[in-house]
Formats: C-alpha cells, structure tokens, sequence
C-alpha cells in the first residue's frame, strides 16, 4: 500500500520533471507553472502546494543535479589516479549526464551557467566550487611533472569547463552530431584539447618548444 509520503515524493516527481519538459521547450522565461501543471497532470494549486514558485523549481533541478556533480568530483579527485584520467573520469561523468537526460542538462547550462542571471549568481559558490575542484587537479598535475606550469590552474579549470560546455551547447542546438559514438568521443577531445593546451599531447610525449 502506497503511504502519504510516497505519494507526494511521486506528485513531486512528477513536478519536476514536468517542469525539465516545459523549460527545455519553452524556456525557462517563457514557461508557465500552468504549463508544468498541464504537463505533470495536476491541478495548477498543487504545484504551488509543493513549490513556493517557478524560480523554486528551476533552484531545485539545479542544485540536485549540481551536487550530484560536486559529489562526483570529489570521489573522483580522492583517486589514485594522474590529473589527466581525473579530467577524463570528470568530462565523462558531465557527457553521461547529458546523453541520458538530454532536457536537464540544457535546462541547467541555457537557464543557469549561461545566464548572466539573479539565480545564477544566488549559486555562484557552488558552480565556483566546481571550477576550484578543476582547478586542484590541474594544480596537482603541476607538482608533478605531468603540466606544464606557467599556466594558472583557474584558467586550466576555465579551459576544462569552457570545453564541455560548448560540446553540450553543440548538442543541445544541434550543431554537433550526437549518436552513440560521438558521446564515447567528446571526453576524449576534450581531454586532449585542454591537456594538450597545458603541456600533455597525446600518449604523454612532452611539449616541444617551437624552433626560432
């Protein structure tokens, strides 16, 4: 038998997901809460019952998914591993996220990260703290051996994030293919285009400097 409680986590679901549909589509500014109503199957009171606004509900899908990133970088940053799988373990976790929840995805990157926006500056510490992760692992490469170091770590970080997130802007406006093997690729390519930029080519040959 179904409890109270569970019925509403299910009504609240239903909410959120309703609202992914209708921000994707419309857009965040264009969508209304009677459309995510309309889409979700409720009545229009019920979903100011669970959420005080449409600005609440875009703050949750944000944050749920954006920990869940910060939750990912952590695990990975604590890994016996070189910077460069680090990268490539955190580029891939952000390419899976879009490949199997396309419409979340791009409701985060055009209604949040890209939008010099109020909201986006209520959650600047955590989309701060993502780049600060980046940021380490570059540094930790520095130390040893694997980057060069004349570069800064943030703009290694701003490198990183700049790359995946105009992969998923190519998707998400259709400017890049996206089957199946493109999605295996895009960690790769970025990958190495940040860890080339940073003094790693391809199978760990050292950066040459360029003749007079």
């Amino acid at each position: 038998m179904t409890s109270r409680a569970d019925a509403a986590a299910e009504k609240r679901r239903k909410i959120l997901a309703a609202a992914v549909h209708v921000f994707a589509r419309q857009g965040f500014n264009a969508g209304r809460v009677s459309d995510i109503a309309d889409q979700a199957g409720v009545a229009h009171g019920l979903v100011y019952h669970y959420f005080d606004s449409k600005d609440a509900i875009l703050d949750e899908l944000f944050s749920d998914r954006w920990a869940l990133l910060l939750q990912a970088s952590r695990q990975v940053d604590s890994l016996d591993l070189s910077a460069r799988d680090k990268l490539a373990k955190v580029a891939g976790f952000i390419v899976d996220s879009y490949r199997y929840d396309p419409d979340l995805m791009k409701v985060i990157i055009v209604e949040v990260t890209r939008a010099a926006n109020t909201f986006g500056q209520t959650h600047l510490a955590e989309i701060s703290e993502a780049y600060s992760m980046i940021a380490r692992i570059v540094a930790e490469g520095q130390t040893a051996g694997e980057f060069r170091d004349d570069i800064s770590p943030d703009y290694g970080a701003m490198a990183f994030y700049g790359a995946v997130e105009q992969i998923l802007t190519g998707w998400i406006f259709n400017l890049l293919p996206a089957g199946d093997e493109d999605f295996e690729r895009a960690t790769e390519f970025v990958v190495e285009t940040v860890c080339g930029g940073l003094g790693m080519p391809s199978r760990g040959r050292p950066a040459t400097a360029a003749s007079d």
